[in-house]
């Protein structure tokens, strides 16, 4: 019955179901607000506590701390909100939300793909949000609409990518809960050991070796370039790269791990 119904279903078909969970997904918030805190209110906190605890001992004036640090912060709640996708995931298959959606003639990728694009949606929002606040807070972005945009494209093609870690990690542990310990265990070093939040200068140099070429801190100079001006060709190709890496590594692995379980 499964084979009958994929074969029915057209690739113009599978993006309307795609687009259709998706805002299923989206749908949801207006019936648990609690949903967005993750991409609302978390990375509020984080950009308030680091520019004003920290601001000052780093970089001598909140100001200027709140220059350098909202692209590090931008980039951190990215990558940490892509968790939400595989707790997401890892939730609707064991309320049995999957085994329904296989009974529907739709195409059998489209739960999983309409999830992500739906994370990646709230993933512009909070950008938006931080940028927001930032700017209330002191923040002014150097460059212009044409940077902004690419800055914007250049952090959801990465969170894309990224998120397909959360989505083999949801798919091979047993509940919500260890989707969370185990993604953070892979992202703090990730985050906190870059050039997000202190510059590379200030560390020892056996760990600025690491920071350099730590992806995070690739992307937070690229956003950095594109929001404040200054070099950013290099650090937004590398960052492509990263994401294509991350991309071809997880993404067959997701899908061979979303296969068996589903």
């Amino acid at each position: 019955m499964t084979a009958t119904v994929e074969a029915r279903v057209s690739p113009i078909v599978a993006v309307r179901n795609t687009g259709t969970l998706a805002w299923r997904t989206l749908v949801q918030i207006k019936h648990n607000p609690f949903e967005l805190l993750d991409f609302s209110v978390q990375p509020i906190m984080f950009l308030v506590l680091f520019t004003y605890v920290f601001g000052g001992a780093i970089s001598g004036s909140t100001g200027d701390y709140l220059t350098f640090g909202l692209p590090g912060i931008i980039v951190q709640n990215l990558l940490f909100a892509t968790l939400n996708t595989g707790v997401g995931l890892n939730t609707d298959i064991n309320k049995g939300v999957f085994d329904r959606l296989r009974s529907l003639p739709i195409s059998r990728w489209s739960p999983l793909a309409g999830r992500i694009v739906a994370d990646v949606i709230k993933q512009a929002w909070a950008v938006t949000l931080l940028l927001v606040v930032g700017t209330i807070l002191g923040f002014r972005i150097a460059t212009g609409p044409a940077e902004v945009i690419v800055m914007y494209a250049l952090l959801l093609v990465f969170a894309f990518a990224t998120s397909w870690m959360s989505v083999l990690v949801a798919m091979l542990v047993s509940e919500p809960e260890k989707v969370q310990i185990f993604g953070f265990v892979l992202l703090f070093p990730l985050t906190f050991a870059s050039n997000a939040f202190a510059p590379t200068a200030t560390m020892p140099g056996w760990l600025q070796a690491w920071v350099k070429v730590n992806p995070v801190s690739i992307l937070a100079d690229a956003v950095r370039g594109l929001l404040n001006g200054g070099p950013v060709a290099t650090p937004v190709t590398q960052s492509l790269i990263w994401a294509a890496i991350l991309l071809v590594a997880f993404g067959p692995l997701s899908v061979w791990a979303f296969r068996r379980r589903v």
